[in-house]
């Protein structure tokens, strides 16, 4: 037989995953519904701080790319603090009606959501040098694999910045030789690194 949740918990764990806050800039403190999909993983708050600590510098003006983008909490976090351009990328139809959603809620006309595998993508669009790459793809499937070699087919602009987070116990895949590791923390189950990447 199946257990009943109780009413009181279930509404109180939805709630907590079914909206995402913006830190900073112009959209701060903002909160935008998320979808309540199995194996959506918003970047947590902390870890989103840290990270743009490292790049708060470099973000404003910056051409950006949110592949595999879930909830968006990147890239949106970018766009709050003044990237010129957000490229959002998922595969799931859910998430790209949501941020193209969300995006009309806030009022950004600088963003555009491709509703598409990211490795496809990456192969069959024309390639634009992007200043930061965002990868946060599902765990335990391989994607870092297929998508960094793509990302060097015309993706990364002159000193382009990627950062990529992943779960803890996995491997990075082999990565160019101008790939240079900057900055690495962990956060419980997940690793997070930002690469600079010369030309």
């Amino acid at each position: 037989m199946r257990k009943k949740i109780p009413q009181q918990a279930s509404k109180n764990s939805k709630a907590k995953a079914s909206k995402l806050r913006i830190i900073a800039g112009e959209w701060r403190s903002r909160q935008l519904p998320i979808p309540d999909i199995e194996g959506l993983r918003p970047t947590p708050d902390r870890v989103r701080e840290t990270l743009f600590n490292w790049i708060n510098h470099f973000v404003p003006g910056s051409t950006c790319g949110d592949f595999f983008c879930g909830s968006g909490a990147l890239g949106l976090e970018a766009l709050s603090r003044g990237a010129k351009h957000l490229t959002f990328v998922d595969n799931s139809r859910v998430v790209s009606q949501q941020m193209t959603a969300n995006l009309a809620t806030l009022g950004a006309t600088n963003a555009e959501v491709i509703a598409q595998n990211a490795a496809a993508f990456l192969e069959t669009a024309t390639p634009r040098p992007l200043d930061i790459i965002f990868l946060d793809p599902p765990f335990r499937k391989g994607w870092l694999a297929q998508i960094i070699p793509l990302l060097e087919k015309g993706w990364l602009a002159e000193r382009a910045l990627v950062y990529i987070e992943m779960e803890k116990e996995a491997a990075l895949p082999p990565l160019p030789n101008n790939w240079t590791l900057q900055k690495e923390k962990t956060a419980g189950q997940l690793v997070y690194r930002l690469f600079e990447i010369t030309q």
